[in-house]
């Protein structure tokens, strides 16, 4: 099978490697699509950072060389031995996580901060391949009226539902999303889901307000308007009841702090290419919080499957395809020139 592996930094080559197997516990599934996250980017680019060189991980004995991917939805093609909750011929989306189910988070159910937390797609062998094999745990049965297209987009739309939970905002309130790549229409979508209307997307890049316009979101360009200013005068100075950084910029950071209301929270979901400083007398003076957020878990994902079984999501304007062939030239590097926003990869093709 044609599978992308991944060697280090600026090497991934297409190769031909066999199917895998399913042991006990285990589920083949033949891979539908796969999306290409930031996380693939780094690696790329910058990397290896989360895919170890030499030292195998714990929970998977697997070190690089690795094939990627880790957003993919796809049919199950055999299960292994003790394997009752799907079936062949079941179309599912896969929740990568390893997990070790002994640390204190993972007593606690959130095992999305395991201490010795793993990828499948960086890890462990990905998505980006023909066929994969995947423990039965993180394999979700999608809805019927969830197209195995909309089911490789469950695992970034859910980063996002992850950290809007983490909000605790509900429908009278409001909200700022920072950035309006794939996990900014995520948490705008995610909160709609939620009954929130009073949401504004800030964004400078006139391409990606207008994606998400078309969705019906109400945007705002930082270049041309003074966010905080706008927000105290709209709200009588009470501010946002929370605000999201998708974008992973000081500008945004300094912006949402000066724009969410007393004891509110920015919830942090971008990764920081450069240290930030940390805007200590802000959150003094006012009890304002910055949040962490990373994953999500198991309801997350049911979650945004309700939803999009309900037809909330629209891929329209955002979401393309292309072969595995394409992946470096018309993937990375479209992705990284800013030029395609959600890509998905055809294993086949």
């Amino acid at each position: 099978m044609r599978a992308a592996m991944y060697y280090g930094n600026s090497k991934i080559e297409i190769v031909n490697v066999p199917e895998p197997s399913p042991g006990a516990g285990e589920v083949k599934v033949k891979v539908h699509a796969n999306g290409i996250c930031g996380t693939d980017l780094h690696e790329y680019y910058d990397g290896p950072i989360f895919i170890s060189p030499r030292e195998p991980h714990p929970l998977t004995g697997r070190a690089m060389p690795v094939i990627l991917g880790h957003e993919f939805s796809g049919t199950v093609a055999e299960i292994g031995g003790d394997v009752t909750e799907v079936s062949v011929g079941d179309q599912v989306t896969i929740e990568p996580i390893y997990r070790c189910g002994e640390c204190r988070p993972c007593r606690t159910g959130h095992y999305n901060l395991c201490t010795s937390i793993g990828f499948h797609g960086l890890m462990a062998d990905g998505g980006m391949a023909e066929y994969t094999v995947v423990p039965v745990n993180q394999v979700h049965r999608l809805p019927e009226s969830v197209s195995l297209g909309l089911g490789a987009l469950v695992e970034p739309m859910s980063v996002a539902y992850h950290a809007a939970a983490l909000g605790g905002v509900g429908n009278q309130d409001s909200a700022l999303v920072y950035g309006a790549g794939p996990i900014g229409i995520g948490l705008w979508f995610a909160l709609r889901g939620m009954g929130l209307t009073e949401i504004d997307v800030v964004e400078p890049s006139p391409e990606r307000r207008a994606a998400i316009e078309r969705l019906g979101a109400r945007t705002l360009d930082p270049a041309a308007v003074d966010v905080p200013a706008l927000i105290a005068d709209r709200t009588n100075g009470d501010g946002v009841d929370a605000a999201f950084d998708a974008a992973g910029v000081a500008p945004a950071v300094e912006s949402a702090l000066a724009s969410i209301g007393e004891r509110r929270p920015l919830i942090s979901v971008a990764i920081y290419d450069c240290p930030l400083p940390t805007p200590l007398l802000s959150l003094v003076l006012r009890e304002r919080r910055i949040q962490g957020t990373i994953c999500y878990t198991a309801d997350d994902y049911r979650a945004v499957m309700a939803l999009m079984a309900q037809g909330h999501y629209d891929t329209t304007g955002w979401v393309d395809t292309i072969p595995l062939s394409d992946l470096i030239d018309g993937g990375f590097t479209e992705l990284r020139a800013g030029r395609r926003m959600k890509l998905l990869i055809d294993p086949t093709a």
